[in-house]
């Protein structure tokens, strides 16, 4: 089936072909992220004078670098509100679906598109390439460097067998396989659920076993309602989160795979030296 393209779509494709090749290799980058992932990379690597609009969740408290999106303009994900502001480069995770990438083409804006790491490793990769495509490989080697410093400190200090449950309001738990696995490992913590992805949480097996931790996540935001029918309502798994340690995981580290994941590695870490 053959795409057909609205006429205002093909006046910006037209106009924004035009602007690209009349500004020339040495003029500043005009860049657009156009989700909070994608902000995140763009505010750490890019120079503040070359971002042109960041996502409208730029500042919002799961943004880790919102701080920095302060006074920044935010652009809607929308191909056409993309191309009226005729951006050099545009970053994505997931913003604007699948097929922005498509109608970036038309004018010959580039797109970097970042990944959906699940593991720490993948998640130095990602730092690595998206640096370096944003033009900044020494801040992003500088930035792995210093994510290796602090891994490695975890990895010297002795850590006590302390098992950790993951608690989500939606009564979800991860298991191997998961980046929240991954993190576990790193903080020197054994993982409390036994099977691998994403599954339910264990009621059955909490009745009569217990974590020595909870890590909950999201718990703290008010976009999060535990769900009326979420197992997180259960008598069993309130009793974890009343009654057990809990490490609240920021929305901010865990929302996607940044250098930030390890704020919620240390954090883990050390509510386990601290649980007896």
């Amino acid at each position: 089936m053959v795409r057909t393209i609205p006429a205002a779509l093909a006046c910006l494709l037209l106009c924004a072909c035009s602007q690209v090749a009349e500004r020339g290799a040495e003029a500043p980058r005009r860049i657009v992220s156009l989700d909070y992932c994608a902000d995140q990379y763009v505010l750490k690597f890019a120079d503040r004078e070359d971002i042109l609009a960041l996502s409208p969740d730029a500042g919002k408290r799961f943004s880790y670098m919102r701080a920095e999106a302060a006074g920044i303009p935010t652009v809607r994900p929308r191909t056409a509100d993309v191309l009226a502001l005729q951006p050099d480069l545009v970053v994505r995770t997931y913003g604007g679906g699948h097929d922005i990438a498509d109608f970036m083409q038309e004018p010959g804006v580039p797109v970097v598109q970042i990944g959906f790491p699940q593991s720490i490793a993948e998640v130095r990769d990602e730092v690595l390439r998206v640096g370096t495509e944003l033009d900044k490989p020494n801040e992003a080697a500088a930035l792995v460097a210093e994510m290796d410093r602090r891994l490695k400190a975890l990895a010297d200090r002795p850590s006590p067998p302390r098992e950790v449950l993951y608690m989500t309001p939606a009564g979800v738990t991860a298991g191997e396989g998961t980046l929240v696995h991954e993190l576990f490992v790193a903080a020197g913590l054994r993982n409390f659920q036994d099977r691998a992805g994403w599954n339910p949480l264990p009621l059955e097996r909490l009745a009569y076993e217990r974590p020595d931790l909870i890590a909950a996540a999201f718990f703290e935001s008010a976009t999060n309602h535990v769900d009326n029918w979420s197992a997180a309502r259960h008598p069993v798994a309130r009793a974890q989160l009343r009654e057990l340690p809990v490490v609240p995981l920021e929305g901010s580290w865990t929302s996607c795979g940044g250098w930030f994941l390890l704020d919620a590695v240390e954090a883990l870490a050390k509510a386990g030296e601290n649980t007896r």
